[in-house]
């Protein structure tokens, strides 16, 4: 059985845009497709309908790009369980209220039983300051929390 991985918005924007100019940017870019076109079969990948929701945004033509990545993906629904978890992981880690989504994420995940959650959101997210408290939240209400990573954490 494949590990499941939990595909964060950030994983399938980086897949869908254009090079950036950005040095950072690009390498990261990079090592995204790197992961998705040489270790992405390794693993059972899924997204949420919260990821549906944020790549149908902006921009007509790279909203058509990200949805062709996220094609095929097994999508797992946000539940009740997904949203109070979200809600205590808000609460316990300190996450502003404008990054509810980011929470969801992280919920969903866990719910799910995602033993990754691949992300270039380092500010809520992939965060090691964060990682206690969130992964104490979801331990508490009787899940085990992903290893929240970049691609280049897990090739």
């Amino acid at each position: 059985m494949k590990p499941p991985v939990y595909i964060e918005t950030s994983i399938i924007s980086y897949l869908a845009a254009r090079p950036s100019r950005d040095l950072i940017v690009a390498a990261n870019q990079q090592a995204t497709h790197d992961w998705w076109n040489t270790r992405r079969t390794r693993f059972d990948l899924m997204i949420s309908e919260i990821v549906l929701i944020e790549i149908a945004g902006g921009d007509a033509g790279a909203a058509v790009r990200r949805a062709v990545f996220a094609s095929g993906l097994r999508s797992a629904p946000a539940t009740m369980e997904a949203a109070a978890l979200a809600e205590e992981i808000i609460r316990a880690a300190r996450i502003p209220r404008r990054a509810v989504r980011d929470a969801a994420h992280i919920a969903i995940a866990a719910v799910e039983g995602a033993e990754f959650l691949l992300t270039w959101n380092c500010v809520h997210i992939a965060n090691a300051s964060l990682r206690p408290r969130i992964e104490s939240v979801c331990i508490a209400a009787g899940f085990r929390p992903p290893v929240m990573c970049t691609p280049n954490q897990l090739m």
